[in-house]
């Protein structure tokens, strides 16, 4: 990163890094090749091997390893993405790394905007926890069922509706997900996306350099370079008037609203998480005032 964290990402340091961790993280074993020969000093692949699983040559992708991805193909990008048993999320970041020109957007604006009918929306979700997320992370809309089960947004200013920050500034994060390190390693995944896809947008640069000062953990997790898109799956959460929950989530993404997703939470029916989801719900108020009290 730039000493100066309002500055642009490095996309040439940023690509050759992505490439040389990916790399690292395979064995000869998990791509068919068999070890012999000198003793390995680092771990992972070495790059002439990768260079001949994509077939490419050693040099050229030597050069794409140090930043110079310059008119590079898709249909050599996509060999390198299968050499490298990449997922799709990383297969994106790699495409936004390598052909920022082809994939250049319209300039990130600094506040983003809900549109009221999908406020509506969610004000009708009387049941379910919902929030709308956009770029770097920000909370920029929810219905009262989310602010009882995650936190009071209201309250806060609009710089700390923010996931990155709640999880990594807030120690009550560490008490409200019971998996914490998964919960930071998905935030740092997604701003990586974004990060990828709009290097010149400086707020979002300056709250990774804010994260990279103030937390170790932040600083870590950005070293490691993983990507990951706003998906489903399942949260197991610890609410001071409740106890634990296990919730489902989902992800929808909003076609005219580029980089914002509407987020939804529910339990199985019938279960113990359920009835806690709903007794939390018809607290309201009284339960995001009580995760304030943690500091969320």
């Amino acid at each position: 990163m730039s000493d100066h964290p309002d500055l642009p990402l490095d996309r040439r340091a940023e690509l050759g890094e992505f490439l040389r961790t990916r790399r690292a993280r395979l064995k000869p074993s998990d791509v068919g090749l068999t070890e012999y020969g000198r003793i390995r000093r680092v771990p992972g692949l070495r790059r002439e091997e990768l260079a001949r699983l994509a077939g490419v040559s050693v040099a050229y992708y030597t050069r794409l390893e140090q930043g110079n991805g310059n008119n590079v193909s898709a249909e050599v990008l996509e060999a390198i993405s299968r050499a490298l048993r990449l997922t799709d999320a990383e297969r994106a970041h790699l495409t936004h790394l390598a052909q920022p020109t082809r994939h250049k957007k319209q300039r990130v604006p600094q506040r983003e905007h809900v549109r009221p009918s999908l406020q509506q929306l969610l004000d009708t979700l009387t049941g379910v926890p919902a929030y709308v997320v956009g770029r770097r992370s920000d909370v920029l809309a929810w219905n009262r069922p989310a602010a009882a089960l995650f936190c009071d947004w209201a309250s806060k200013p609009p710089r700390d509706r923010n996931w990155a920050r709640m999880v990594f500034l807030c120690d009550g994060s560490r008490d409200l997900f019971v998996e914490w390190e998964q919960k930071a390693a998905d935030v740092v995944g997604h701003l990586r996306m974004d990060a990828g896809r709009h290097e010149n947008d400086p707020v979002l640069n300056a709250l990774i350099g804010e994260l990279s000062v103030k937390s170790p953990d932040f600083r870590r997790l950005w070293a490691a370079h993983d990507v990951r898109e706003k998906a489903y799956g399942t949260k197991a959460l610890r609410h001071p008037l409740v106890g634990e929950m296990t919730l489902h989530y989902e992800t929808f993404w909003l076609s005219t609203d580029e980089g914002q997703a509407l987020v939804t939470y529910q339990a199985e029916p019938d279960t113990a998480s359920a009835e806690a989801l709903r007794l939390l719900i018809s607290w309201g108020a009284d339960a995001a005032s009580a995760l304030d009290s943690k500091s969320l």
